[in-house]
């Protein structure tokens, strides 16, 4: 495969509300940082990636109205519906067409200005399955308790999830939540949707990040060394939940085997430096350990009970805090493969992982992780 990696990337702060910043002001801040990293101009950039949903900016082709915000006036520019990481598949993809040299991904959302319940039951089936009210958080719990029923995965464990992944979000800065927790105050919080508890679940975040791809020619007006994608994988699931079996993750299985073909891994759990994955809520980040490989399926809790994924341990995952810290939909995605740039690159500061050389990002789309994508990225 021709050669394709990250030179710039830039973030916002995760906010529970931004008041003061409309969508086009937070695209326009991450689409100056990630220039200001890669050490380029407006005028550098070839074609532009957008991601945006209707639903959530409460506008018809919301990507209209952030394109001038992103410079892509006389450029080529498409639109991605769904995570940021699809967005960034997609751009690095437009370089390796050969039709371009670097390709500019932002992706934003307010979801402050939402009703996620709303948005989300408007994913399911019309006919048969969203009169039921299910949504993000309904389906979910459904998950979890097929999980915890299938393997015998435990409250306690999720929660290990939840106050792991807080207390990392204390060494980031742009994290929404940071915060001390013990098992005992995960599982005494407020009961969302049984089994799943108000800190099992992200929070509502306003937020917006962009990354610069670039091929070898490109990459070298950039003032830093690129990141460079070693592999990447996708794959989607049935849609309907009755025609899945919602313990098990086949198509996280399926992409995270491309990505590893690709990069040329065969022991992630020995040959990964840091993992940064989607965890909308703690119980699937048990489950995706599983669908990844970094332990047999079913044990995800038990990967968790021996501290193998916290900070100092042999896979430390979701350093940055994860989406349990902040969840900007469709930008959490880029949010994590951001933060595996920032790892490998050595710029993490307190939560760098140490001698980080191969960092793996992944995002989902669609009720109950439907789709993944996994990206393995390195120097």
């Amino acid at each position: 495969m021709d050669k394709v990696g990250i030179v710039g990337v830039g973030q916002t702060k995760y906010e529970r509300k931004k008041v003061g910043e409309t969508f086009f002001d937070m695209i326009y801040e991450v689409t100056v940082k990630a220039l200001d990293d890669a050490g380029l101009t407006i005028d550098d950039i070839d074609n532009v990636i957008t991601v945006s949903n209707d639903f959530w900016d409460g506008r018809t082709i919301s990507s209209m109205a952030v394109q001038d915000a992103c410079g892509s006036r006389h450029k080529d520019i498409s639109t991605v519906e769904g995570d940021g990481v699809y967005g960034a598949f997609y751009g690095a993809m437009r370089v390796l067409s050969g039709s371009f040299g670097t390709t500019l991904v932002v992706a934003h959302n307010k979801c402050s200005q939402s009703r996620m319940n709303q948005i989300t039951n408007a994913m399911f089936d019309p006919i048969y399955t969203r009169a039921l009210g299910l949504d993000a958080i309904t389906s979910s719990a459904m998950q979890a308790r097929a999980y915890m029923d299938a393997f015998g995965i435990t409250a306690e464990q999720f929660a290990r999830v939840s106050v792991k992944n807080h207390k990392n979000a204390k060494n980031n800065p742009l994290a929404q939540i940071a915060l001390d927790l013990t098992v005992e105050d995960v599982l005494k919080s407020r009961l969302l949707a049984d089994p799943l508890r108000l800190l099992d679940a992200s929070p509502i975040t306003d937020g917006a990040a962009a990354v610069i791809w670039a091929n070898e020619a490109a990459a070298r007006k950039a003032k830093k060394a690129p990141v460079w994608m070693k592999g990447v994988g996708h794959m989607s699931d049935a849609y309907h939940l009755g025609d899945r079996d919602l313990a098990r993750s086949p198509a996280l299985v399926g992409a995270a085997g491309k990505a590893y073909a690709m990069a040329g891994i065969d022991d992630p759990l020995k040959q990964l430096d840091v993992a940064e994955i989607y965890d909308a809520f703690s119980y699937m980040e048990l489950m995706w350990y599983e669908g990844l490989g970094f332990c047999p399926e079913g044990g995800g809790g038990k990967l968790m009970d021996a501290g193998v994924t916290q900070m100092g341990g042999d896979l430390p995952v979701n350093p940055s805090g994860g989406c349990l810290s902040a969840n900007a939909v469709l930008v959490a995605g880029l949010a994590r493969l951001i933060e595996c740039v920032l790892q490998v690159r050595g710029e993490a500061a307190g939560r760098q992982v140490k001698d980080c050389s191969t960092a793996l990002a992944h995002g989902i789309n669609g009720p109950c992780g439907q789709s993944h994508c996994v990206m393995v990225m390195g120097k």
